[in-house]
């Protein structure tokens, strides 16, 4: 991102002032308020996202790290052999600390405030970058339109909030000292612990320091070359950051499992929505391309100038986003501070000297009563886990020691790693396992009704099958075979005939 951006100044407050006036202004002046605002959206977003199906798997294995003090490097909780890439172990037993101290109400309470920083976060990223905390507003209200998508217990939200922080370090570094460069290592040495986001981050930093060896003007779009200096430092800050990078239980494997993930998952784009390419007519969809209009329509009738490292993670943003609806998080993330930076130029500058105490104070009063108010009840939480989880059925199973291998869905598989780790389970949200063992293909033939279940059930010695009610195998199991011994809340379980002899 650019290193000249022309906004007006901010008038600072006179030197007459009081300690305590200017303290007291600092406390409730419109940033503050303003953030305090989005900390409150935060909340009122996730109150409703505790059960994430992915979320119980990280939650698990958090606690096998926990309980070991060994990193998991087999594939466990399913009949299906093979090793796993640990790539997210720092943020799963983040999570299941988090339970550790408070249970599912400690769980969703770091959600919040994980979810509360990155919207704040991106604020000050805004800010930072336009340099005008007032078109900052509108950046992060951006941000929040397209990382509400992304708001649930997985690793993918420290990974973003990193991300943000690598932005702010990036921009810091060019406008400043270059030695904030060098807080990118340590970073992601993190990062790629904490989650694969780390290979776009790295696709970040290259981006910057590509565009930082031109100089052109070509109408509103402008390259401006850096120092040597300040590029050299960027440079080495680029490649000690890939070589942290490799501190990790699996090193360079870390690296191609992150590609992997990006680029060749065949059952996620089948099975989740969320890897789907975005769809244009979607809500979603229609506020991408409003987003990017904008983008254009301030270069032409504004006649802001369009930075070519801009330009750069602004295609890397769009081809994030539209490829895969959950890439949405990244794509505000990088042009959120774009739009703020463009708006700055023609928005009033915040003057301190007219900075509204009162008011601010009322505005963050309000959003801490309305934090503290939204923040779910422990009753709140268990209806969210059995309206969206087979819970029910589980419970059946516990009750009536039922074992064995379990055939499930997507959605459930999570869950049931969680609350029946000594039952073998496929399928769950560990896809790169199942993608590079060729069970994909077999498993959506088998939920389609491609092919004969009972030959593809006994390959991997099923015993049961836990199905939605509204799953097409759940009406095609073989009676002879298969007979149902629960059903309720709209979840079925099958059982085999000849498991009771």
């Amino acid at each position: 991102m650019s290193t000249t951006v022309s906004v007006p100044a901010v008038v600072t407050k006179p030197r007459s002032a009081s300690l305590p006036g200017r303290a007291l202004g600092s406390a409730f002046s419109f940033p503050v308020a303003v953030g305090a605002a989005l900390c409150a959206l935060a909340v009122v977003t996730s109150r409703g996202r505790f059960n994430d199906p992915e979320m119980w798997r990280h939650l698990k294995i958090g606690e096998f790290i926990w309980a070991t003090h060994t990193i998991p490097a087999v594939h466990t909780f399913s009949p299906i052999p093979g090793r796993w890439v640990p790539q997210e172990w720092l943020s799963q037993l983040a999570i299941f600390g988090a339970y550790h101290l408070g249970g599912f109400s400690g769980m969703i309470f770091a959600f919040c405030c994980l979810a509360a920083a990155v919207l704040a976060g991106g604020y000050v990223l805004c800010v930072v970058y336009g340099r005008s905390p007032r078109a900052a507003f509108p950046g992060a209200l951006v941000l929040f339109l397209f990382a509400a998508t992304g708001f649930s217990i997985r690793p993918q939200l420290i990974g973003y909030l990193l991300l943000i922080g690598e932005l702010v370090i990036l921009h810091l570094g060019r406008i400043r000292n270059p030695r904030w460069f060098l807080a990118l290592p340590p970073l992601f040495a993190v990062w790629a612990n904490c989650h694969g986001s780390f290979l776009i981050g790295l696709a970040v930093v290259a981006a910057v320091l590509f565009s930082s060896f031109f100089d052109f003007e070509i109408g509103s779009l402008i390259a401006e070359p850096w120092r040597p200096v300040r590029r050299r430092v960027l440079s080495i800050a680029l490649a000690f950051s890939a070589l942290a990078a490799l501190l990790n239980p699996a090193g360079i494997r870390q690296y191609l499992y992150a590609l992997d993930s990006l680029l060749c998952q065949p059952i996620d784009l089948a099975v989740v929505d969320e890897w789907s390419p975005l769809e244009l007519s979607s809500l979603r969809g229609a506020c991408f391309l409003a987003l990017l209009g904008a983008i254009l329509l301030l270069l032409i009738l504004r006649k802001s100038e369009l930075y070519l490292d801009e330009l750069v993670l602004l295609a890397l943003a769009v081809w994030l986003g539209g490829s895969q609806a959950r890439q949405l998080f990244v794509f505000g993330i990088l042009a959120a501070p774009i739009l703020s930076r463009m708006l700055a130029n023609s928005a009033h500058p915040w003057d301190r000297r007219k900075n509204r105490v009162l008011p601010n104070a009322l505005l963050i009063a309000a959003a801490s009563v309305t934090a503290v108010a939204a923040f779910p009840s422990p009753r709140n939480i268990n209806s969210q886990i059995e309206a969206q989880s087979p819970a029910r059925a589980v419970e059946y199973m516990q009750s009536h020691q039922l074992a064995g291998s379990i055939l499930t869905e997507y959605r459930y598989g999570g869950y049931l790693v969680w609350a029946m780790p000594g039952h073998p389970i496929f399928v769950d949200g560990r896809t790169g396992l199942y993608q590079w063992s060729g069970v994909p293909g077999q498993y959506e033939q088998r939920a389609a009704m491609h092919n004969d279940h009972d030959a593809a059930l006994d390959q991997y010695g099923i015993q049961f099958c836990l199905l939605s009610a509204q799953s097409p195998m759940a009406h095609s199991l073989p009676a002879d075979q298969w007979k149902s011994v629960y059903a309720g809340n709209g979840s079925i379980l099958f059982q085999r005939i000849f498991a009771q002899r």
